[in-house]
């Protein structure tokens, strides 16, 4: 990894530090070689204070440390990505993140969908909505409502019509979500049963 610690006089680059599971950016901090190379030996992570004018490793005194997953270098050679393993909160406030956003795993579309049902769910203005009236018929409803929808998807996964087996599957994921928030769950719970499977 041939790195251009030239680039700026002072011989720092930055360095965007990534949670390797949820992929969401923590913060950001400066590197020299030296700093580089001490995350590497130590793998916990070490930036160069510009305030201070001295190497420091994060969580040296909070015991917030930042566990070295791995480090990618940018196009342009002067920006490092380092992929950690955060042990507690990031910022020096207390969050997980320097932008004060929970460090939780998303899923696009999907976390939104999430939360679209969850709101319609305890939304008391609208009793009428559809996914409103499921969670009102119970556990019972829901689940049936998942099994005919995983009934219709097999049947249109056997046919050649591409679109209605893919609006067949949206049905059923849509339905799946509700399922999963009727029990209290979220596909982040799925995700870690599935991680712990795969070790």
């Amino acid at each position: 990894m041939k790195i251009d610690f030239n680039k700026n006089p002072d011989g720092l680059i930055p360095a965007i530090i990534q949670d390797e599971k949820t992929k969401n950016v923590l913060m950001l901090g400066y590197m020299n070689q030296e700093a580089l190379e001490k995350t590497q030996r130590t793998n916990k992570v070490a930036f160069f204070s510009r305030t201070k004018q001295r190497l420091w490793t994060k969580g040296e005194e909070s015991g917030n440390f930042l566990e070295l997953a791995s480090v990618k270098l940018d196009c342009d050679r002067d920006t490092l990505l380092v992929q950690v393993n955060p042990v507690g909160p990031t910022c020096h406030k207390g969050t997980d993140t320097c932008w004060g956003e929970a460090n939780e795993q998303r899923f696009g579309f999907l976390s939104q969908l999430e939360e679209i049902i969850a709101s319609r769910r305890d939304n008391k203005e609208n009793p009428d909505s559809y996914v409103a009236s499921l969670f009102r018929k119970g556990i019972n409803k829901i689940a049936q409502k998942v099994g005919e929808e995983a009934v219709e998807t097999v049947i249109e996964a056997k046919d050649n019509d591409d679109d209605l087996f893919l609006n067949e599957s949206a049905d059923l994921l849509f339905h799946y979500l509700i399922l999963l928030q009727a029990k209290g769950y979220q596909l982040n719970d799925i995700v870690h049963t599935l991680q712990k499977r795969h070790k």
